[in-house]
């Protein structure tokens, strides 16, 4: 029987972020978000539902943190509410909203749990979006870096590894082009590519600022939801035609942080609705990092043709199995953008900084969750990541998504990813079947 193995320096985690988990949004002086005003239009999230309450963690971090101490995890990721810290996004800060983060990082470290944090999980100040637009401003990066130096310059003693930003696509293409999140206004193709540059210049600025207030120890990244792509099967002709489609599909994101530029193809598939930028900004946003966190979820499906692209995407059939989200479950999709990823890039360490998958967990008589397929999921990717590691892939930690159930964005409470159940009627929280796999996985650094 083949074992699946990990080195004894990776790290084992789970993964929130703020507005889907602490609540508490009028406590403590925190400003509102545009998530906040988002979730308040009819009709935009699944049911109505907002992030007013979510989990509570801003109440019940204690009582998380020791869940996470008996699931033996080695490190915690979580995001830090810009509103929080500056209620209007910039000017005077809120001493008291850092002190919540200062509150929370001490607990991890009581129990040796490192802190993984994010800078911008997606809760821009509502106050940044009325005064300058949001992302559509080139003002923004160098206030994301004044919000930054000021919570690095304050955390450092305690953190090690910073991202400066998750998912560049959510907030910019994903809010702008298809109106599907926070601030939900739809915009020119142009104007969309320049809400998508300038957080990648605000990525820039932010690296920066962690390097000048973090000190010796501070680990500088960022946050990417990957286009995955996999072969048909692994041919070395339907291989070379999906790392062709990982190119293709993250043009616009993942290549200009890593490399400093936009690709030719790029320019002249975008034409005229190219962003507006300087060498000076390009330089910026491709600053060395330490490493790169990459989220994945479900992978497009890729064989060889002889098109000018020299490949083609293939459509999952009606039977394939999916999460309860609708994507489709690809444990190779992961393995094979790993490689591509050290292909492109060499061998700059990474972190699955979120898989997971939503279920429809139901409670048994005697209140336990068997979220088997979940179970399966996580098997069959951290199956995947002891392969990669195995053929060379720097990969140093995976973070499932999520420690526990939460405020989905658009789709609300309805759709479930924790390995640890909320009941949100009363806040108990319980450790589901999934979790306890994940549990003995990490106590045997091995795939069970």
């Amino acid at each position: 029987m083949i074992k699946f193995t990990f080195p004894k320096d990776f790290i084992f985690g789970a993964a929130t972020a703020s507005y889907q988990v602490e609540g508490a949004v009028n406590e403590d002086g925190r400003g509102l978000s545009v998530w906040d005003t988002f979730s308040r239009l009819p009709g935009r999230v699944w049911n109505n539902d907002n992030g007013d309450v979510a989990c509570d963690q801003y109440h019940l971090y204690k009582e998380d943190v020791k869940l996470m101490k008996d699931l033996g995890l080695d490190a915690y990721r979580f995001s830090i509410a810009w509103p929080r810290v500056f209620p209007t996004g910039e000017g005077k800060p809120n001493p008291k909203g850092l002190d919540y983060y200062h509150r929370l990082i001490d607990e991890l470290l009581k129990y040796d749990i490192k802190p993984f944090v994010t800078l911008f999980h997606w809760d821009l100040p509502q106050a940044l979006e009325d005064k300058f637009g949001g992302w559509r401003s080139k003002d923004l990066p160098k206030i994301f870096a004044d919000y930054v130096s000021y919570v690095v310059s304050n955390l450092k003693d305690k953190v090690e590894y910073w991202a400066t930003m998750n998912e560049i696509s959510c907030f910019t293409i994903l809010a702008h082009q298809y109106d599907k999140h926070a601030p939900g206004k739809i915009e020119s193709q142009k104007v969309t590519n320049q809400t998508v540059h300038n957080a990648l210049l605000g990525h820039g600025y932010g690296v920066k600022a962690i390097r000048e207030n973090g000190g010796s120890k501070a680990k500088a990244g960022i946050v990417e939801n990957l286009h995955t792509t996999w072969p048909v099967y692994e041919s070395k002709e339907h291989i070379e035609a999906a790392k062709k489609a990982f190119y293709k599909y993250n043009q616009q994101i993942l290549f200009p942080f890593m490399t400093g530029k936009y690709s030719e193809m790029w320019l002249k598939y975008v034409g005229e609705n190219a962003p507006d930028y300087t060498e000076e900004e390009m330089k910026l946003i491709g600053s060395s990092l330490d490493y790169v966190g990459l989220n994945i979820y479900s992978g497009h499906l890729i064989r060889h043709s002889d098109n000018q692209d020299g490949f083609e995407e293939l459509k999952y059939s009606e039977g394939y199995p999916k999460t309860y989200m609708d994507w489709p479950i690809t444990p190779k999709a992961f393995y094979a953008s790993l490689k591509f990823f050290k292909e492109y890039f060499g061998g700059l360490p990474i972190y699955i900084t979120e898989n997971g998958m939503a279920a429809k967990d139901v409670e048994t008589k005697n209140g336990e969750i068997l979220d088997i397929e979940r179970v399966e999921f996580l098997r069959q990717h951290l199956e995947m990541a002891s392969r990669v590691i195995s053929e060379g892939v720097n990969l140093k930690g995976y973070f499932v998504w999520s420690l526990l159930d939460n405020f989905e964005w658009s789709h609300g409470y309805e759709k479930r990813f924790g390995i640890v159940r909320v009941n949100y009627s009363n806040m108990k929280r319980t450790i589901k079947l999934s979790g306890e796999y994940y549990r003995d996985v990490i106590k045997s650094r091995e795939v069970l």
